[in-house]
């Protein structure tokens, strides 16, 4: 079985975690099986070959964000060869320099963000205060990137945004543009700072689309994720499976990148 990283994948305290489930699975009218919770992650991606987890949850009020880091930083400890942590940022909060400064602080390695919960635009100015303190900590940032019903963070937000802080490196969750996507490919694909995970994105393309994104982002620039609670990694692995790549494609896809990219070897 080959080495797989799962680059997307959200996780919740016990008791919260049906709660959470069930907002995510109001927000998008989706169905979801999976509860959200640790060990239904890591069993789940047992199933596939998963020997690590880009792990992270999101605040919606700048209240939320040190707790929320505390947990993600808890869970990474406990599972130290497995998990890597992103925190939360909010824009929103007094002290962002310091929000930042705490999460590395607490050994997470990266941002999450998702612009269409916690309503901000990636072209205004809160966007860019966060853009300003993440650039300034030198890590990455782990963007949820597309949604037709709203204007938060579609192509449009997205690349003004990457214009701006050209030397951080970026993945765009959802090919860049979640129910987008080929718009999205069509307007980011070769920005230098740019990659892409393939999460809540293969149920909704043929084949031959997604072979067509991975070649125009290129397949070094592409990590797979399942978006966990929102899909199961035996599905998901099954729509990557139908994908005509080659075996050096896959390998970075499914491990190499993902490795580089958290600094994992």
């Amino acid at each position: 079985m080959e080495k797989v990283i799962n680059a997307h994948c959200h996780i919740y305290p016990d008791k919260i975690a049906s709660k959470a489930v069930k907002g995510i699975r109001d927000f998008y009218d989706l169905d979801m099986s999976l509860n959200g919770r640790t060990d239904d992650l890591i069993r789940n991606g047992s199933q596939v070959g998963v020997v690590h987890y880009l792990v992270h949850s999101v605040a919606t009020t700048p209240k939320q964000v040190k707790s929320i880091n505390e947990f993600i930083s808890y869970e990474v400890k406990e599972h130290p060869d497995l998990f890597t942590g992103f925190g939360t940022l909010h824009p929103d909060s007094d002290d962002i320099e310091g929000d930042v400064n705490y999460l590395l602080d607490l050994g997470l390695k990266g941002v999450k963000l998702h612009p269409d919960f916690q309503l901000f635009a990636l072209n205004e100015e809160r966007a860019f205060r966060l853009g300003e303190a993440i650039n300034n900590a030198d890590i990455p940032v782990l963007i949820h990137c597309g949604d037709f019903r709203y204007n938060y963070s579609n192509p449009e937000q997205l690349k003004p945004f990457l214009e701006r802080f050209p030397d951080m490196t970026v993945i765009g969750a959802h090919f860049a543009g979640w129910s987008m996507w080929e718009d999205a490919t069509k307007e980011l694909a070769g920005t230098p700072n740019l990659y892409v995970d393939l999460s809540s994105s293969l149920y909704a393309l043929s084949p031959e689309t997604a072979l067509d994104l991975i070649h125009a982002y290129g397949s070094d620039r592409v990590l797979w994720g399942t978006d966990y609670p929102m899909w199961d990694a035996v599905s998901e692995m099954d729509y990557f499976n139908k994908i005509d790549l080659t075996q050096k494609e896959r390998s970075q896809i499914l491990y190499e990148n993902a490795s580089k990219l958290l600094k994992l070897d």
